[in-house]
């Protein structure tokens, strides 16, 4: 690795100066970059984790949490259905658990308040360090460094790190520069600047000739593209699963979901391929989730049958309801195109 071109506290100055001014010009307007309640931002945060920010907003998401749950109150004395229900289509539901489960802690414990120390922060279930140090920026303003994928593949670049900044000792040698460059004082506008840079300009393609520091990247000329560098992923699995659609009076099968994973969600009543080996295949479709690709087969059966009769975990429910019961998104397209074509 050559010699840092932000090696010197004036350069690391220069950079956060030419950064700062392009984000203030270029600066993209956010709902949660129009408040400072902890509660939004934290919302805002987690909902972004591993989701496009397209996603998010286009779809309403956002809007629509911050509606039905307006603060820390009325989410921690939702029932988990309606928070799965809500948070539905975003996928990664363990972070609707989590917010849950915080609601539920600031309301007994903080009077309803999200305390601004950074160590009672992170010592809270759900929020680690970067959700801590977005929170204290954007809501509080206090000076911590934020490290999102964003930053992550900007300060691979900017230091030309050839190493796997996804296991130690590439972890701590990111976290490290992210510290070393943060602006003390002027933290919220940074932090959001060096993540907007990241999505904008410094994205997976970069766009080296029209980035406003360019100037202080050392890989600008070294394939930029080609970082930052991972661990070998795990390999994908391919597994089959088998589901009945089974419908009576306005009603459908449903089985609860098992597993923590997708604990209080519902799927279609699941049957071996044996079972099903006499019933014509209706439609199929594909899905993926973590490291599994899924082949879904369903067959529409009969309620009288033996096959459709409901087992442990399983119910009857009215078609009308499923827009309001947390249903997972694959069932819930496999329904949708089974009754278009009923």
């Amino acid at each position: 690795m050559s010699s840092s071109l932000l090696q010197t506290s004036k350069q690391r100055q220069s950079f956060r100066m030419t950064l700062n001014t392009w984000f203030i010009e270029n600066r993209k307007d956010y709902p949660w970059r129009r408040t400072q309640d902890p509660y939004a931002i934290l919302v805002s945060e987690l909902m972004l984790q591993q989701t496009q920010i397209s996603t998010v907003l286009e779809r309403g998401y956002y809007t629509r949490w911050l509606e039905t749950f307006p603060d820390w109150q009325s989410l921690a004395q939702a029932p988990e259905e309606q928070v799965l229900a809500t948070w539905q289509g975003l996928g990664y539901y363990n972070r609707a658990r989590r917010l849950h489960e915080l609601a539920k802690t600031i309301v007994e414990q903080y009077q309803g308040q999200l305390p601004q120390d950074y160590d009672t922060l992170l010592s809270l279930k759900g929020i680690g360090d970067y959700t801590a140090a977005a929170v204290s920026a954007f809501a509080f303003d206090l000076a911590y460094p934020l490290v999102d994928g964003n930053v992550i593949r900007l300060l691979s670049r900017l230091y030309n790190y050839q190493e796997a900044i996804d296991k130690e000792p590439g972890k701590s040698q990111i976290w490290t520069w992210a510290a070393e460059l943060l602006d003390t004082k002027n933290a919220c506008v940074y932090n959001a600047a060096i993540m907007e840079i990241g999505q904008q300009i410094c994205k997976k393609k970069p766009q080296c000739l029209i980035c406003p520091v360019a100037d202080f990247c050392q890989a600008k000329d070294q394939q930029p593209e080609l970082l930052p560098i991972k661990k070998a992923r795990p390999k994908i699995t391919h597994i089959d699963e088998h589901a009945i659609i089974c419908m009576r009076d306005h009603q459908i099968l449903l089985a609860q979901e098992t597993g923590s994973r997708r604990k209080g969600f519902w799927k279609l009543p699941n049957r071996t391929a044996q079972a099903l080996g006499s019933h014509r295949l209706t439609l199929s479709l594909n899905y993926a989730i973590t490291r599994y690709k899924v082949e879904l087969y369903l067959y529409a059966v009969e309620s009288q049958l033996d096959i459709a009769q409901p087992q442990t975990e399983e119910k009857w429910t009215d078609i009308e309801d499923l827009d309001s019961i947390p249903l997972g998104a694959p069932y819930k397209k496999a329904i949708q195109q089974y009754l278009a074509q009923s």
